[in-house]
Parts: C-alpha cells; structure tokens; sequence
C-alpha cells in the first residue's frame, strides 16, 4: 500500500502510517457513522498556511453535534492537531483530512454505546479535478441521482454516509465519459456536485443554489461569495431549474480540493464560448493570490 503520510494524528498522539488502525467491527464499517473535513494547506513566500481552519473544524463540530458525537478533545486541540500533523510530515503543501467516527463499542444501530474516535491525516494532493481543469474546465453531466430530502438525512452535516449517494454520483459521471456530475434535489432544482458547490454566471451576475437546496454549507463557497461581492459582482442566493445549466454565460464548481474550477460543458452542450469565463477567471486570481500568495486581508489564513 502507498504511503499517504508518514504520520498520522490517532487519539490524541502521532502514530506512523501503518499503526492508524480501525477494527474491523467498528460502527463506522458497519453504518457509516462518521463526520470529516477536507482542508488544504498552500505554500506560501510567507510559509505554509492553512486555509480556513477555525471554519473547518466548526463545521466538523457541528456535523458531529448532529449526530450526537461528542468530541473527546476541545477545538483548541485539534487547531493545533492539524499544525502538528503538517509539521510532522514536512509538508509545504497538503490536503488535511480529519474526521471522527464510531468506533468498537457494540453492534447494531445504536451507536450510542460506540466509542467517539479521532484521526488527523495528510497528503500531498493536486487539483481535484486535474491541473489543467482549472484553466480548460471540466465536462459535466446531470446526474439521474438525486440528493436526499431535508428530513432523511441532514445535509448540513459533513458526513461519511451522505458520500455513498456522492459515490453514485461521481461513478455514474465517469462511465459515461464525464468529469463529474451534477445533482438536482427531489423537486428537480438544482443542488451540487459530488463533492462541490455550484456557480452561475448570467448577465454579470453570480448565482448559486441557497442553503435552502440540499448542499452542504461550503466553506469555499462562501469565500467565493465574499470575494465576489468585494468585487462589485452582484451575488444571488436562489433556487435554480435545472435548464439553467444549459442558457448559463459560465459555471464553475468550489471546494476545497476543486478549489474553483470552471465547467466548459453540461450534457455535450457548451457553457457560453466552451471556455473559462471572465468572472471565473478574476474570482480564481482573487482565491488563489490568497492562497498562493500569502496576501490575506480576511484572516483565512493560519500558519503552520
């Protein structure tokens, strides 16, 4: 097996790669009984930083709140978990995954009886979709899976389970010769990606589904609407049909392992001229002159 990392950050402490071991009857293999984060960390003239930390990790608490996971360490302590994992593997650049999950406890549903455990990895990652998507963008297609209702399973939270509905999502993407998928919601409206955050461009303006729409509450995304309207450009927070995709002057995607990556097509129909657009263009050198750069005038950035 190829190692990701040389370390890893397991209940409390640093254990080589192979020791971050889960038993095989842990809840989590069994129900999906996990919340995680994704975050990355840039190398900078300044040193390495890492984007958006505080706001990751209050997402993953409040995942984990959801499900009523109780956190063996304090916020604080994972803060300086993640540094010290970066710090131990020597990494200028990395993808940073945390994520806490059901251990051995009992079996069945019930998860209550389940120890709450913690795990901090990293690795060196590129762009998600491919180096070159984020200047020639990607194909896409509209999934013929759904995202799930408000009231099944809670969309708000960054969890291990809602993935299996992203997994059908992406497969079905790439046997059909795609880069990725796009999911409408139970009523047909537009929701998300696999594992990213929408955006429109129509007639100089930018617009996304609301947080009405069965997505998760991107913390890219939200960048993106900050620097937008720091621009100038007009932001709108809607519902949107799905016919939308195919009239759009340009779209791209947001996440933190897309970053922000243009769509250059949706079902074989071109995305305004099939290139990346101006507004896509500028919102990326905006991004990534924070991030590659170093220049942070919102306080996203932590040092390492």
């Amino acid at each position: 097996m190829k190692r990701l990392c040389e370390w890893i950050w397991f209940n409390g402490r640093l254990v080589p790669f192979e020791e971050a071991r889960v038993h095989v009857l842990a809840h989590v293999i069994h129900y999906g009984s996990s919340v995680f984060e994704g975050i990355r960390a840039y190398s900078t003239p300044k040193g390495t930083v890492v984007f958006r930390l505080r706001e990751h990790l209050r997402r993953l608490y409040h995942s984990a709140r959801i499900y009523r996971m109780s956190i063996p360490y304090a916020m604080e302590a994972l803060h300086e978990a993640v540094l010290e994992t970066i710090r131990a593997n020597g990494f200028a650049s990395c993808y940073i995954r945390p994520v806490v999950f059901r251990g051995y406890g009992t079996m069945g549903v019930n998860p209550l009886n389940c120890p709450v455990e913690v795990s901090i990895a990293a690795w060196e990652w590129e762009s998600y979709l491919g180096q070159e998507a984020l200047t020639e963008g990607v194909d896409v297609q509209v999934s013929s899976w759904h995202r799930m209702s408000a009231n099944s399973i809670p969309y708000m939270a960054k969890a291990g389970g809602n993935y299996l509905n992203a997994q059908l999502i992406k497969m079905e993407a790439l046997m059909h010769g795609y880069s990725e998928g796009i999911a409408l919601d139970q009523e047909g409206f537009l929701a998300e990606g696999s594992g990213e955050n929408l955006f429109l461009v129509c007639d100089g303006r930018l617009i996304t589904p609301s947080l009405e729409a069965p997505i998760l509450p991107g913390i890219t995304r939200d960048a993106v609407i900050r620097l937008a309207r720091d621009m100038g450009i007009e932001v709108i927070e809607t519902r949107l049909p799905r016919a939308a995709l195919y009239v759009a002057d340009e779209l791209f995607f947001t996440g933190t392992a897309a970053e922000i990556t243009p769509i250059r097509s949706v079902d074989r129909i071109p995305v305004g001229t099939g290139t990346r657009g101006p507004i896509t263009a500028r919102l990326q050198e905006a991004f990534f002159r924070i991030v590659h750069e170093g220049e942070d005038p919102y306080g996203w950035l932590t040092p390492v």
